[in-house]
């Protein structure tokens, strides 16, 4: 299946390329990895400037009012450079959460300060052994006698966490866990008494913490018990928008390969010449155009009248291609280099690093193989 972007997109596209090839060598990646925050806010600073943080918000709240396949263009051109700021945690799913569930005085006071590199969120939902069920919050939001809301729980894996300026938490206030009425969002500042913070680096250089609640008061975004369906819509945008992120690390994975087969001699000529390692790349090549089709259909079903189901089916149909594809590409890549392959000074490692964390994000693909069974 071909998508064909507009000349706009393709413009876009080229200047996100051009930002990332100057700016994310492997060596500036890993310098920004060994830093507090892992990420560079000179970089978010200038992603605002150059519009990229609204790309995909309300442009009554000061965004562009892009839509889901301007992002997977954006995101193909960050996994590229493997991009560590926290597009995906503050913008796709924080800032997908306020325009889905926010008042409209929360979206008028949070849009345009996200937009303009202001503010920074990030989402807490995971709880530990919730796997992959996004009705599995054990967290509870309960009314003080004041009127404020207090949470009490654990949330896991909470991207950025430790780095953001407020943390949206799903938390129950009413029901068991599991079920998916009684849900709520709430927004909590990371100062906020009762908050505990651990942060960690992830296998992929990336950042996480884990969220500790007891007592800490919050804030209530949205309809209070009915948040469920916004957390699924915008965990599936999320899952679309490293489904096109995973796109450029193949890409760029096959470019390398390439490159070094046709530069690595052996018996006497180039190692590319051989039948064997012709048909590797060529399977490479077809696991990726296949990944992108059917990333680029999912992302064109969140701007169409699509109806809810059909999106979640083209969402979990592409995140299944992606876990395959990207275990197919990496451990090609790695095994087509050698030994050098998967060592730290040496660029396929990160990319395969970052796949392998990717496939496990939103729902791994045997939990989104038996999600489109289900659709």
């Amino acid at each position: 299946m071909n998508f064909s972007l507009s000349d706009e997109q393709i413009l876009f596209q080229e200047s996100v390329d051009s930002f990332v090839a100057k700016e994310y060598s492997l060596d500036a990646r890993r310098a920004l990895a060994a830093g507090e925050d892992g990420f560079s806010r000179a970089h978010w600073a200038r992603f605002a400037e150059l519009g990229w943080l609204g790309l995909g918000l309300d442009e009554a709240h000061g965004g562009l009012g892009g839509s889901a396949l301007d992002t997977a263009v954006l995101m193909e051109a960050f996994g590229r450079g493997l991009v560590a700021e926290p597009y995906l945690a503050s913008i796709v799913m924080g800032g997908g959460l306020v325009e889905a569930a926010a008042s409209g005085a929360q979206k008028s006071a949070l849009l345009p300060a996200l937009a303009a590199g202001e503010l920074m969120l990030a989402f807490a939902y995971a709880e530990p052994r919730g796997r992959y069920d996004l009705a599995h919050v054990a967290t509870r939001a309960e009314k003080s006698s004041a009127g404020a809301y207090l949470l009490n729980g654990h949330k896991s894996v909470v991207f950025h966490g430790a780095s953001a300026d407020s943390i949206i938490v799903s938390a129950r206030t009413s029901g068991d866990t599991g079920d998916k009425n009684g849900i709520g969002l709430f927004l909590l500042d990371r100062a906020a008494p009762g908050l505990t913070l651990r942060p960690y680096p992830t296998v992929d250089g990336l950042r996480a913490a884990e969220v500790m609640l007891e007592d800490a008061q919050a804030e209530p975004m949205g309809e209070e018990g009915g948040a469920h369906g916004a957390i699924e819509a915008v965990i599936d945008h999320a899952t679309i928008a490293v489904c096109a992120e995973a796109v450029g690390i193949m890409r760029t994975l096959i470019e390398m390969t390439r490159a070094y087969v046709d530069s690595r001699k052996q018996f006497g000529r180039a190692i590319g010449k051989f039948q064997v390692v012709q048909h590797a790349l060529v399977d490479m090549y077809m696991a990726h155009e296949l990944s992108k089709s059917l990333t680029y259909r999912a992302a064109a079903a969140l701007g169409t009248v699509a109806t809810a189901t059909a999106t979640a089916a083209a969402t979990s149909a592409a995140k299944v291609q992606i876990g395959k594809a990207g275990k197919l590409i990496g451990e090609q890549a790695v095994q087509l280099h050698g030994g050098m392959g998967m060592t730290d000074e040496f660029a396929v490692g990160h990319y395969f690093k970052r796949l392998a964390m990717i496939e496990t994000l939103f729902g791994n693909t045997d939990h989104h193989r038996r999600r489109f069974a289900e659709l």
